[in-house]
């Protein structure tokens, strides 16, 4: 019983998106189906840890009667397209931040350790970001100082912090994340920081930037920017972030920064668009998790569908890079 749930994860084909234009044969298609009988998997954040890679993602309740919450779960893979789920991450019921459930994880390798940093779920503004170990990339344990970061409430935040992304820059690690307005409207970015040798626990951090550092400007953005990914290249940060809320639709876009705290766009239009009618992503391109292999390749990880939510898988593609540094899908 055990092993057949733990392979109840399905790789998206072909047949099953006889309704929707189909991807090329070696494209991912991932989606898990146990929680809900049906494939349903969001925000993916992957890394390499002991010779494998490890894709960290959202879960949904088994049912939407608001009684098992949200959860994390974990798929191996050993060539980024063919993904089997190995593990999940429940909440924990004696930490009241996370009992009602947990998701939108991200995750690093540190001192030999994977680092994952997730929300908590179902808390409205109350919701704030915790921090766990694992020795293997399975078996977590949480940070006995968790929830380690939400911003105070100010003119400019709810008090809320969901979307983490944990990046490391100029000797300083970043912790990027979503919150609202404090009419709980408009989804925005904020940053803190915490010195190169911080354990990653609850004081190690501070507000970096008392405001957001991205807010929706843009049409395409609607009332939403969240899902920051992080990657450094050539001394910079480029941000791949998710403008609208889901569905909305949901699609993404690029940012760059030289401190880490003020950020430009690139384009006023999506670097990664919704789709086009019947194909996979119409509903959505979004939640984006730019992922850089040992080799040096790059890789957008996505979610999506073409439903209007009633399913999400996710998939990847390619990152090049062009000469005057700015990136491009392959």
């Amino acid at each position: 019983m055990k092993l057949r749930k733990l392979l109840a994860c399905i790789v998206i084909t072909m047949p099953f998106l006889a309704s929707a234009e189909a991807p090329t044969d070696r494209q991912m298609m991932f989606a898990d189906t146990l929680q809900m009988g049906k494939p349903y998997s969001k925000d993916p954040h992957v890394i390499k840890f002991d010779g494998r890679y490890l894709m960290y993602f959202s879960l949904p309740p088994h049912s939407w009667n608001g009684t098992e919450g949200w959860r994390i779960g974990i798929a191996e893979s050993h060539d980024l397209i063919n993904w089997n789920r190995i593990g999940m991450i429940t909440p924990d019921p004696t930490q009241d931040s996370e009992a009602k459930g947990l998701c939108a994880p991200c995750a690093l390798v540190k001192d030999g350790k994977v680092h994952l940093f997730y929300q908590t779920y179902g808390n409205g503004r109350l919701d704030a970001i915790c921090h766990a170990t694992s020795t293997d990339g399975i078996t977590f344990v949480r940070d006995a100082s968790n929830p380690i970061f939400h911003p105070e409430k100010a003119g400019w935040t709810c008090g809320r912090a969901i979307d983490a992304e944990v990046a490391y820059y100029k000797g300083k690690y970043f912790l990027y994340f979503a919150t609202r307005d404090p009419e709980f409207k408009i989804q925005k970015l904020g940053v803190a920081v915490a010195d190169g040798n911080t354990d990653f626990s609850r004081d190690s951090w501070t507000l970096a930037f008392d405001e957001s550092i991205l807010y929706p400007e843009l049409p395409w953005e609607g009332e939403c920017i969240e899902a920051p990914s992080i990657y450094v290249r050539d001394g910079k940060m480029w941000m791949f972030y998710a403008g609208a809320y889901n569905n909305a639709p949901q699609q993404i876009g690029v940012a760059v920064s030289t401190d880490g705290i003020h950020f430009k766009r690139m384009s006023d239009t999506p670097f990664k668009p919704v789709g086009k009618p019947g194909e996979w992503n119409s509903s959505e391109s979004g939640h984006p998790h730019l992922f850089c292999d040992s080799d040096g390749r790059t890789y957008l990880f996505y979610q999506g569908n073409n439903d209007n939510g009633k399913t999400w898988l996710l998939t990847n593609e390619e990152v090049l890079w062009n000469p005057d540094g700015t990136p491009r899908l392959k």
